[in-house]
């Protein structure tokens, strides 16, 4: 195109446009006439030929206006120039120009309608035009008028108004901003009277102020300045938060979370409480122990305040051990209980509506609320187990700290009560069965009651050694139930009172303990005064229930006519009926009718003192085992133990009988010498005179074993001014009877403890020992009282 405009310019032709503005404004709107469009469509045209043409156009004069043609026509001339071939190809352009202004002239005949049309609009366009310029021609002159018919005074009034205005504008805005400077000072007083969501507010929307007036230089440092001041609110709400863990205050506690919200920062107070807490039970239970740890050592030694938590356990005493344990549950119980009232506040009055607006927003903000109470709600369910998992290794790492076997039996009761009531508050706390404590305190347990059961084992084998086997005079309502040891099985288990100290007459309560203490008081108190206070009335006066009773028996007892003479001798030959020289004193016969009365008479049990200390002991087993279950079945194991070594002690006193066992005609069943040879080999130590030192292992089986006892030399068993030990014999025999009967009696509580896969060991247990005590009773009692024997034969049958 540029070409053809510059060839135009060679020969002296205009472009159209510059043709155009040499006419008049209607002359440059001419659409050709009639004349022209008719030689136009005369020329005769073949339009596919026409098409051909147009299309033999190369592309690059259709690029664009820039394109230079004759420049583009020249470079492409040939070296040497054909005046013919020139001839041609110029008229080969012609006829494209030709076929190229008859497709243009036939677009202009068809769009000519529309540019009548269009030509129509810009003829009414430019009479609109002319009206408008007389319009303002008019305005203007109006305008001009009404500046001459106002006085300079009139405009100057105005003037001095609107500066009047700006001035009071101005005015306004000083005094907010010398309000706002103050402000620093009455933030400090509410942080002192710890008012954080008014502080909050007042320092957000002096913030909101110092935006408005941000255009004023002395702002920027206000703005700064507020910035600071905030961050220090949020530091001492941090803190504020913090003290939450120990003591929990409603108002406090709602104070700290409406600045929170305000801050929009409900889900960062919720994670920073989480990690307070965390750091109040580890800050408590080191300075609990520091406590005890610098009071037993005498001295404020900085060396312990540098030690780990669990190297500082292990420098706690044997006598402090037990109250610091109470004051570390006691302060771990304050944690708890703060968490325990956050969540129970977040439950009654994390209600609050988001801030109404007009607009969508307040949709928003609901949305956004409801979706911090949710975060809110699993965070604080999520932190329960993660709290007393916390709790519970603290504790652990306390516990394990002091080797607690030489404990005294109470002491370590009241661990055990103290740790037992810790994990019901874990239960309580979050539904944990506590299996770390159960763990820690399981290891503790068998280690002491090895050592425990070692212990009682050698007081029993000395009780054993010691005992006369005379009557032990108990009321004939005497039940295992009424010695403190049994008192826990006679108990109602109640949620706020331990397992071995309920008070008899407790009513079962539904309530936890977190609703019983929780506006006051610590289930941890130390009670020591309570087995004090109970008392046992088992014993009887003499065999008897009562004085009267006793002077009654002697009454009826007191003649002895109706007593046959044979029966008055020392003992009566079974086959001559000859009585010795020696006949029996009075005082001795009474003394028979006593105790005879007292067996069929009174109808009392028949215990020994010895029999009385092994159901003690049982009971103190069963104490232990009901605190902790996971060791229920070595607690049953030395339980049996016992039964046992008193069965076996009995035999070996009374039953035995060397010249008739070597000939295989012994009294004893096979089931019961095989009993007592199961007896002999797992606790019965043969070796104690042997100086020789075995392996470690027959040494460590041999630590688990206890001498065989010895009977007491007072016990007589060859005088036949005794019967033989008659007395001694039946009470020793009935001892045992009770005692199994006191075992049958605990059975359905012991299968309850018992663990499901141990559960045979109890019922061969029970099994054995209702046999061997039958076999016991039959070889040893079997003809007693039946009718007058002489010495030699009640010697053979007893």
């Amino acid at each position: 195109m540029q070409k053809i405009k510059s060839l135009m310019t060679r020969q002296g032709l205009k472009s159209p446009q510059e043709s155009i503005h040499d006419l008049s404004p209607l002359e440059n709107f001419r659409i050709p006439s009639k004349e022209e469009l008719r030689e136009l469509r005369e020329q005769p045209t073949d339009p596919q030929a026409q098409q051909e043409l147009i299309n033999s156009i190369e592309e690059v004069y259709f690029s664009s206006d820039s394109f230079d043609i004759v420049k583009y026509e020249l470079e492409k001339l040939p070296p040497v120039l054909s005046l013919q071939e020139l001839e041609e190809y110029r008229d080969k352009l012609k006829q494209q120009q030709a076929a190229v202004s008859k497709k243009v002239a036939d677009l202009i005949l068809e769009k000519q309608p529309s540019y009548v049309k269009e030509l129509e609009r810009v003829t009414s366009l430019q009479t609109s035009l002319q009206l408008a310029a007389v319009i303002c021609t008019n305005g203007r002159r109006h305008l001009s008028t009404a500046k001459e018919g106002f006085t300079q005074a009139s405009l100057g009034l105005l003037a001095n108004q609107r500066k009047r205005q700006l001035l009071m504008g101005l005015l306004k805005s000083l005094r907010t901003i010398k309000t706002l400077q103050q402000t620093d000072v009455r933030l400090s007083e509410m942080l002192e009277e710890e008012d954080y969501p008014g502080a909050i507010q007042l320092c957000l929307e002096c913030q909101k102020a110092a935006s408005t007036f941000k255009h004023y230089s002395c702002i920027s440092e206000l703005n700064s300045k507020l910035q600071d001041t905030l961050e220090q609110i949020e530091e001492q709400l941090d803190v504020a938060l913090s003290k939450i863990c120990k003591n929990f205050d409603i108002s406090h506690y709602t104070k700290v979370q409406q600045a929170y919200r305000l801050l929009g920062k409900t889900q960062t107070a919720m994670d920073q409480l989480h990690m307070h807490f965390t750091q109040a039970i580890h800050n408590t239970v080191f300075q609990v122990v520091l406590g005890y740890v610098e009071l037993c050592a005498g001295n404020t030694d900085t060396k312990f305040q540098k030690l780990q938590y669990k190297d500082l356990c292990m420098h706690i005493t044997s006598d402090s051990y037990i109250p610091c344990l109470a004051d570390l549950c006691k302060a771990l119980w304050e944690v708890m209980l703060s968490y325990y009232r956050t969540m129970e506040w977040h439950e009654k009055y994390d209600h609050g509506e988001p801030p109404s607006s007009s607009d969508g927003s307040n949709v928003m903000g609901a949305e956004e609320t409801n979706f911090d109470r949710s975060y809110v709600k699993k965070k604080l369910e999520h932190g329960l187990s993660r709290i007393w998992q916390d709790v519970q290794l603290k504790v652990k790492t306390y516990l394990l700290g002091t080797d607690m076997s030489n404990f005294k039996y109470d002491d370590f009761i009241f661990v055990l009560d103290i740790v037992s009531r810790l994990m019901q508050v874990g239960e309580e706390f979050c539904g944990s069965k506590s299996e770390v404590l159960q763990e820690s305190i399981r290891k503790q347990s068998v280690n002491y009651f090895k050592n425990y059961h070692r212990t009682r084992l050698e007081e029993l084998r000395m009780f054993l050694e010691n005992e006369t086997w005379e009557l032990c005079p108990v009321k004939s309502s005497f039940s295992i139930l009424q010695l403190h040891e049994f008192k826990f099985m006679a108990q109602s288990r109640s949620p706020s009172v331990s397992p071995s100290k309920q008070p008899a007459s407790e009513i079962e309560r539904t309530i936890t303990l977190f609703e019983q203490y929780c506006n006051g008081g610590n289930p941890f108190e130390i009670q020591a005064n309570n087995r004090d206070d109970e008392t046992e009335d088992v014993l009887a006066s003499n065999g008897y229930e009562s004085d009267e009773q006793e002077k009654s028996a002697y009454q009826e007892y007191d003649s002895d006519s109706d007593v046959p003479e044979e029966l008055k001798r020392d003992y009566v030959d079974e086959q001559t009926g000859d009585a010795p020289v020696k006949s029996i004193s009075r005082e001795t016969l009474r003394s028979r009718k006593r105790s005879d009365y007292c067996l069929s008479k009174v109808n009392a049990p028949i215990l020994t003192n010895t029999t009385l200390n092994v159901i003690r002991l049982v009971g103190k087993y069963m104490q232990m085992m009901n605190i902790l279950k996971p060791i229920a079945f070595d607690v049953i194991h030395f339980m049996s133990q016992l039964f046992d070594y008193y069965m076996y002690a009995i035999y070996m006193f009374f039953g035995r009988n060397d010249t008739f066992e070597t000939t295989g005609l012994g009294l004893s069943s096979s089931r019961l010498r095989t009993t007592l040879n199961r007896i002999q080999e797992s606790l019965i130590d043969l070796e104690v005179s042997s100086d020789a030192a075995g392996t470690l292992t027959a040494v460590e089986e041999r630590k688990e074993k206890v001498p065989t006892p010895h009977l007491s030399h007072l016990v007589v068993l060859t005088s036949g001014s005794t019967l033989y030990g008659l007395a001694e014999r039946v009470v020793a025999t009935e001892s045992l009877v009770f005692l199994a009967e006191q075992f049958e009696f605990l059975q359905s509580h012991l299968d309850a403890v018992m663990p499901p896969a141990k559960k045979p060991f109890l019922q061969q247990f029970y099994s054995q020992e209702e046999n061997a005590v039958n076999y016991t009773r039959f070889s040893l009692c079997s003809r007693r009282f039946q009718q007058p024997v002489n010495s030699v034969s009640l010697y053979t049958g007893l």
